[in-house]
């Protein structure tokens, strides 16, 4: 089988699936079709509009960290549409603000001196192993490295309000993989980074696309389409039946509205939560696969947005909530992202407030939704927002993966029963269950259009790039 004859079905059209098929289509290894159940492409790293204004599902860059081939392309796909921004964002500790990313003088005027001289006491007595039964968890392994002031005030509330659980609960992973300066060491750096002559290249801008995050995601879609690739929409996968023989394809179930169909594809890559693949794959997974599979847990997340009759609310793109007393961990200014003026005389939040499915958050209605931002931005001391000219809802079911004590074995199962299967591969966030930022899933689409070979997948290359992944660390 040549290449350019090699057919693959790609799950998901989200920045990992429509790179991968733009790449299949632009190196001429594979046909590639886009199979995406929503009406619009970009998944949680979408954009859409609200008031007449351009935002995304809550708040997202694109980070310097991005390797430099795949921002040379977001660069020249999107024509001069990407922004090079400041980063200007805030913290509120202990009921002050704290810029974000730090600066040396801002903590030198605006940090609390109780929270100050905790980890200060807390730095100089690092290295002291931490009292714990069990195997290392997330709370050890931060309290371990940066103290109790900085857990407890931080990072335990932070994890609490994003997971809904105990740090104590949380698997060690969580903190290797989602907190980036999880040591007194690299905060430090950050820290001096911002100084005059100290400070890396990237280390206090971001990329931004001039019209809502989401333009890299159709970005992708149009020159996949311009390629060849074909991109269906409204298209949910109900049943993937696995090859019985050698040469034999796949075969998909597609339901689009009230009609079924089904279409070949000699591979299936997805980038769908990897949970799911253990539901519509037939023959039917294991039950053993099937029980991890529901061991699997994302966390929700509420996205309130509320469009105000003021040309800018504050200057900040975004501010963080660690503390319990807010319910919500983060609210963003889309203008101020896109550095925009219009439209003139209003402006729209994003107010970001985790949850699980089903509780009685998810279950809320919009108005009580907006009505508890309300009294939480009131807590914060923020401004008053006046007259609501617009407010509406968007609920995310799978937003971030939850690492609980033990989730390892779960995921080895489900990732050990998609290795077994023929010519079947899960990647991206959702389908390695990883937290992971916009450029380190296009990373994995990159890496798995470079296995491609003749018409045949290197597995020993992607398990040497699987271990490259297991290094990404979240950028904030």
């Amino acid at each position: 089988m040549s290449s350019p004859d090699l057919r693959v079905a790609i799950l998901g059209a989200g920045p990992a699936g429509l790179g991968a098929a733009c790449q299949l289509q632009r190196t001429g290894r594979a046909e590639a079709v886009v199979l995406e159940q929503k009406r619009a492409v970009g998944g949680n790293a979408g954009s859409f509009e609200v008031s007449g204004q351009r935002v995304d599902y809550g708040s997202h860059r694109l980070h310097p960290a991005c390797d430099e081939a795949i921002l040379a392309d977001i660069t020249q796909l999107l024509d001069g549409e990407l922004l090079k921004r400041p980063r200007h964002g805030r913290i509120r500790l202990r009921g002050r603000w704290i810029h974000f990313p730090l600066k040396p003088l801002d903590l030198l005027l605006r940090l609390s001196p109780g929270f100050a001289l905790g980890a200060a006491r807390d730095m100089l007595l690092r290295g002291r192993p931490d009292q714990h039964d069990g195997p290392p968890s997330f709370a050890s392994v931060l309290r371990s490295s940066l103290g109790s002031t900085i857990c407890s005030d931080f990072y335990f509330p932070y994890a609490r309000k994003i997971w809904g659980a105990e740090p104590e609960e949380l698997s060690a992973v969580q903190a290797q993989r989602r907190v980036a300066a999880n040591s007194f060491g690299k905060l430090i750096r950050k820290i001096l980074g911002r100084l005059p002559g100290v400070k890396p290249i990237g280390f206090s801008h971001y990329f931004y696309p001039r019209r809502g995050f989401g333009s890299i995601s159709e970005a992708y879609r149009d020159e996949a389409v311009k390629r060849g690739a074909s991109i269906e929409l409204d298209s949910r996968v109900e049943r993937l039946e696995a090859p019985s023989g050698s040469d034999d394809p796949w075969r998909i179930t597609v339901r689009t509205g009230d009609e079924s169909r089904t279409l070949e594809a000699d591979w299936v890559w997805s980038t769908v939560p990897i949970s799911l693949l253990a539901r519509i794959v037939s023959p039917e997974a294991p039950e053993h696969v099937r029980d991890a599979g529901s061991q699997i847990e994302f966390r929700a997340m509420l996205l309130i947005y509320i469009t105000l009759g003021v040309d800018r609310y504050t200057e900040f793109d975004a501010h963080y909530f660690p503390e319990a007393s807010v319910a919500i961990t983060r609210l963003s200014e889309t203008k101020n992202y896109a550095a925009l003026t219009e439209p003139s005389g209003r402006t729209t939040l994003c107010a970001e407030l985790p949850c699980s499915p089903g509780d009685g958050l998810w279950e809320s209605s919009d108005e009580e939704l907006v009505e508890r931002l309300r009294r939480d931005l009131r807590t914060a001391g923020l401004p008053e927002t006046g007259d609501v000219l617009h407010a509406e809802v968007r609920r995310l079911r799978h937003a971030y993966p939850i690492y609980r004590e033990g989730y390892g074995r779960h995921f080895e199962t489900l990732d050990a029963w998609v290795r077994g299967l023929p010519r079947l591969l899960s990647f991206g966030r959702q389908g390695l269950f990883a937290h992971d930022n916009t450029h380190h899933a296009l990373f994995m689409a990159y890496s798995a259009v470079d296995c491609v070979r003749d018409g045949a997948f290197d597995r020993e290359k992607w398990s040497s790039y699987r271990s490259v992944f297991e290094t990404h660390v979240v950028e904030d």
